[in-house]
């Protein structure tokens, strides 16, 4: 599957001028040639997109609402030099930009991590611009209110740290967009009174890995103080697993590290629907405490049955899976939500995923048994040939001793940072 012939499967008159909708899809011709050329995922983007198309989501309508269709799709801008400065370093930027950079030089490839996991590729500096941009751009559709979701599947690349690659990402655009989104005030009403207070973010990331670069990037263990980001991630975490990092073990108040802004629930290997759903009030009482006015939701699929990760036993549908967490955090959260992509190593089923997401997010949700459309990439959907990515046959390793822990620390949690919320100091 060529990125040439399959393009033809996304129809561009589908990208339309922005006006004012529900959801809006963030995807381009230009955008998914550069993001299917990446290493540790070549050629996912197309499949994605293409199964959307196939699905007809870019054009469903809605028949409560006047005919008009459930998402707009519109193209990503590129970023640029100065929005990718507001993180990145120069001299990262600089080399990983340039297209002449001579990538045979071993000292300054391993210096911007470009090696291992994050090799050097095929116009990588365009690759940079339009995923920041394309992410950008769906901040952009939010900070505007033109829309309530904005989806990128493209983008979620959660360990690219500020000065080098990582974990298969080159460009911090999780980061990007949570300092996009703090940015604007928003107004508040209470008794009928409007005041502006700076916007809070809550970032929560779903993907088996730690978000490693995204929760060091805000982490503030000396802050006594409140502040306008809370970044939550629920992975998978053991020494030798990918990433390292002390931040990854389960959030602690009595730990003096401990920051109740950078919070972190690992879970254990085979983490099934009954976990999830068992944990699903932990991560609900979080958002109510913080209140977001916006919410990055980073939609890694390699915890799902199937992925080569073979690490959790998640799944599409029924109480406690994927699709029932978005819709929830769709339906049951106040602010306006960011979905973005990240981690999935069965292209198929990341494809099925996202499919499947956006149908939630637009608030007609697939059934889980439809067929897989004719169309160039029929052949991956193999043998099933249908949206389900089911549960496997994984143990569940969550015990009620480790679950109950999890639920012990959240709570004191919440109430330190209920606490810090208010104004206080929110010792332990």
């Amino acid at each position: 599957m060529d990125s040439r012939s399959s393009m033809q499967d996304i129809d561009d008159s589908e990208v339309s001028v922005r006006t004012r909708s529900r959801v809006v899809y963030v995807v381009s011709e230009e955008l998914v040639k550069a993001s299917s050329l990446l290493p540790s995922n070549r050629n996912r983007s197309l499949l994605i997109h293409s199964l959307a198309t196939a699905l007809g989501l870019f054009k469903a309508v809605n028949p409560l609402d006047g005919g008009q269709k459930y998402l707009q799709v519109i193209r990503p801008r590129r970023s640029t030099a100065r929005e990718l400065l507001v993180y990145h370093t120069r001299d990262y930027l600089e080399y990983a930009l340039s297209p002449s950079s001579n990538h045979q030089d071993q000292s300054r490839i391993a210096e911007f991590g470009l090696e291992d996991d994050c090799p050097p590729f095929q116009n990588m500096h365009e690759y940079i611009q339009l995923v920041a941009g394309a992410t950008l751009t769906a901040v952009d559709a939010l900070k505007d209110d033109a829309c309530d979701v904005a989806i990128c599947w493209d983008g979620g690349r959660h360990h690219a740290q500020k000065s080098k690659a990582s974990g298969f990402c080159y460009v911090a655009d999780c980061v990007l967009a949570i300092l996009a989104l703090k940015k604007r005030p928003t107004a508040i009403t209470t008794n009928a009174l409007t005041t502006t207070r700076k916007p809070r973010v809550m970032y929560v990331d779903l993907d088996v890995h730690f978000s490693d670069a995204v929760s060091q990037a805000f982490y503030n263990a000396s802050s006594t103080a409140s502040s306008q980001i809370l970044t939550l991630s629920i992975h998978y975490t053991s020494p030798g697993f990918f990433p390292p990092s002390l931040l990854s073990d389960l959030s602690n108040p009595d730990d003096s590290a401990f920051d109740p802004f950078t919070l972190s629930l690992p879970l254990k290997a085979g983490a099934s629907n009954r976990t999830f759903a068992r944990i699903w009030p932990i991560v609900n009482g979080i958002e109510n405490t913080f209140n977001p006015d916006f919410i990055v939701i980073q939609c890694g699929v390699d915890g799902l049955a199937g992925d080569p990760m073979a690490t959790w036993n998640w799944c599409l549908g029924g109480e406690g899976s994927l699709g029932s967490w978005l819709e929830k955090m769709i339906r049951q959260w106040q602010g306006k939500k960011l979905l973005l992509g990240g981690g999935g190593y069965n292209s198929a089923n990341a494809a099925r995923a996202w499919a499947y997401l956006t149908s939630v997010a637009m608030g007609s949700t697939l059934p889980l048994d439809t067929d897989i459309p004719e169309h160039r990439a029929l052949l991956l959907y193999q043998p099933s040939f249908t949206l389900d990515v089911p549960a496997g046959n994984m143990q569940d390793e969550n015990s009620e001793e480790y679950l109950l822990e999890v639920e012990r620390h959240f709570e004191r949690i919440r109430e330190v940072l209920s606490c810090r919320l208010s104004g206080g100091t929110g010792s332990a």
